[in-house]
């Protein structure tokens, strides 16, 4: 992930993104927390002709309807171009019009499907209100992709309850949300749902305690749509990613107590990557390749966790 340090004393870092502050780390350690190409992919052309060129041959999503949250940026909106660029008719939801819109217009750019909407995922009448909508609108449902969430670092001496609960009300209850207002329209479709835990859930983040406990809660919830749904023919799955530069850690402010010699452990032996680096492996769970996957989570981490 690339992360804009604010440090604790307000001053300015020495760099936008990755390395984190250039003394902690020699020359060898700041080449693997920097990816350069990767954060330039962002929202950008690029990696909507990246995608594109990559699914050219690829139909899976024929005559499929595809939600995706956090559609307007990152990995959602990774995601969302993917998926159409394999035929499928995108719903792109995101808390943000605007950023929905414009994920939307390229789609429809290049020759595709796609409705933006906006939506706050922890607004439960919102998500009533937008699921209702995609139906209305294409007349059925294939597939909901979970990318909405929010992150933050905390020392949990310090960290303020109502800040804990908007990262669970974000990422846990807007998750959930979305999976109870479509489980009975992707149980006509014989469809799937594809959300975002995090390698947080897997292994300590520092300074994570809010966005791992919300990211193992999502990876539980999965495994329990998964096998109350198997009969049904729906499948749940999550991803893990890694550092992926989503755009989502942009403007993380660090808490004072901030051990940043413990970061290195969440950087990829590569570095990092841009969303086209996950898309794939989501389209492949949201689609019927992924027939016999269900409950599994995968990481999509550069072998961070190997």
């Amino acid at each position: 992930m690339t992360i804009a340090v604010t440090r604790a004393d307000n001053t300015a870092p020495p760099l936008a993104g990755w390395p984190l502050p250039a003394a902690r780390y020699s020359a060898a350690n700041r080449a693997t927390l920097t990816c350069p190409a990767a954060a330039a992919m962002l929202a950008t052309p690029q990696l909507l002709s990246l995608i594109t060129t990559r699914s050219a041959t690829m139909r899976r999503f024929e005559n499929k309807v595809v939600l995706v949250t956090g559609a307007g940026s990152g990995i959602g909106q990774g995601s969302a171009l993917r998926i159409a660029a394999e035929g499928g008719s995108l719903f792109c939801v995101d808390l943000d019009q605007a950023s929905a819109e414009g994920t939307a217009q390229q789609i429809r750019d290049a020759g595709g499907e796609a409705t933006a909407h906006a939506c706050d995922v922890s607004n439960e009448q919102q998500v009533i209100d937008c699921v209702a909508a995609c139906v209305a609108h294409y007349g059925s449902l294939y597939a909901v992709i979970n990318m909405a969430g929010i992150l933050r670092f905390d020392d949990t001496r310090e960290i303020e309850l109502g800040k804990w609960q908007k990262v669970l009300d974000v990422n846990v209850t807007g998750t959930m949300l979305f999976c109870r207002e479509a489980l009975p329209h992707l149980i006509d479709s014989g469809g799937s749902i594809v959300n975002a835990a995090s390698t947080a859930a897997l292994a300590g983040l520092p300074c994570g305690t809010a966005y791992s406990a919300s990211k193992g809660a999502v990876l539980a919830m999965t495994r329990s749509i998964a096998i109350d749904f198997a009969k049904q023919g729906v499948r749940a799955n999550c991803v893990c990613p890694g550092d992926i530069n989503s755009g989502m850690t942009e403007g993380i402010e660090w808490p004072a107590t901030m051990d940043f010699d413990l970061m290195p452990r969440i950087v990829s032996i590569s570095g990092a990557k841009g969303p086209e680096a996950i898309s794939g492996v989501i389209a492949m769970l949201a689609s019927e390749d992924a027939i016999h996957i269900t409950g599994e989570d995968i990481r999509v981490d550069g072998g961070t966790l190997s």
